[in-house]
């Protein structure tokens, strides 16, 4: 069972479980007319596409927010658990840029550098009852099943991070991804090309706010839990990585690397990603956020060999699209991307 937390990479580690899950025949446990399991709401079975009572899945990976009895339901009684997390100052840069169009918050922030006027003096423009206001604070917390409004000295964040990591075997730190995967393929006995990866949801540089050291400082405090949960797990990462050898793991990082790298050389058309609207085929550009469209894609080769074909294609498909391929009917993601098309006009 993967959390899919937002803006941590998470889009990347989706793309290579459907393709681990598709591969090997696994039973995958999909959302109902939309991307994710009816987030922000907190997971119920019933969200799960055809669930019928009894029924048991192999693979959960679409975003929620997480119901530790409900998943568990749902799944065999040794199914691994994991989920990834992001240095909080840039999980909130990216938040708060993708989300402002729908959080009603920021539209009373009249400044042209709306996130700096946001840090400087957060507890003016924020209100925990506004609308979609939990993409704004302590969103990975949120995201974990638990209450994004207390401090992190209240004695509940220290039960929850407790919590946490007795269930979640593995927390995956985005700023180490490799190392996070190869300690991934390690736990679940995975071959090295099963974390063949290609990023996906990466953002066009120029929309990236760059933090300076104040700013980060103060987003890191405006999101202190996250800050403790981060720093927490990145050391029990760490301590994973020891375990599994210093001089072991940068062996298996290069390998990994090397083999991505081969890999973007025979499936991705000039090497790297591209803008939105320099994506030929339309049926592989990416979910944009509200009036905008600063979301990366890629331009796949069209002399690849055969053999790699079917490979490269679902490496490069976006979540959406690949959704759609495994049989779930957006219906609802697709309206509400039709509404967004109308925006931008």
């Amino acid at each position: 069972m993967f959390l899919k937390t937002h803006k941590t990479a998470s889009s990347t580690v989706l793309n290579i479980l459907l393709r681990y899950g598709e591969k090997n025949g696994l039973k995958f446990a999909l959302p109902n007319g939309r991307n994710d399991f009816s987030y922000p709401a907190t997971f119920m079975r019933m969200f799960v596409k055809n669930y019928r009572p009894g029924a048991c899945f192999n693979i959960i990976c679409n975003h929620m927010r997480f119901n530790a009895p409900e998943v568990e339901a749902l799944l065999p009684s040794d199914t691994f658990f994991f989920t990834i997390l992001r240095d909080p100052a840039l999980v909130f840069e990216s938040s708060f840029h993708y989300y402002k169009s729908v959080i009603p918050l920021t539209w009373r922030i009249h400044g042209k550098d709306k996130l700096t006027d946001f840090l400087n003096d957060p507890q003016i423009h924020f209100d925990s009852n506004g609308f979609n206001s939990f993409y704004l604070k302590n969103l990975h917390f949120f995201d974990l099943g638990f209450d994004n409004t207390l401090e992190p000295e209240d004695p509940l964040v220290d039960s929850a991070i407790r919590a946490i990591a007795e269930r979640f075997q593995l927390v995956m730190i985005a700023e180490h991804f490799e190392e996070s995967l190869i300690l991934l393929k390690d736990a679940l006995c995975w071959q090295m090309d099963d974390l063949l990866f290609f990023v996906m949801n990466t953002r066009r540089p120029t929309s990236v706010s760059q933090l300076t050291p104040e700013l980060r400082t103060k987003a890191r405090e405006w999101n202190g839990v996250d800050w403790k949960l981060y720093r927490y797990f990145n050391a029990t990462l760490w301590a994973k990585v020891n375990a599994y050898g210093r001089k072991r793991m940068e062996k298996e990082v290069k390998k990994l690397r090397q083999r991505n790298s081969k890999m973007a050389a025979i499936c991705i058309s000039g090497g790297m990603a591209v803008e939105y609207q320099d994506i030929r085929d339309l049926s592989m550009r990416p979910w944009q956020p509200v009036g905008e469209s600063s979301i990366l894609g890629y331009n796949m080769r069209s002399n690849i060999e055969q053999q790699y074909r079917v490979l490269c294609r679902k490496m490069l498909t976006p979540e959406i699209q690949y959704l759609t391929d495994l049989g779930v009917n957006l219906w609802m993601t697709r309206l509400w991307g039709w509404f967004k098309t109308i925006l931008r006009l």
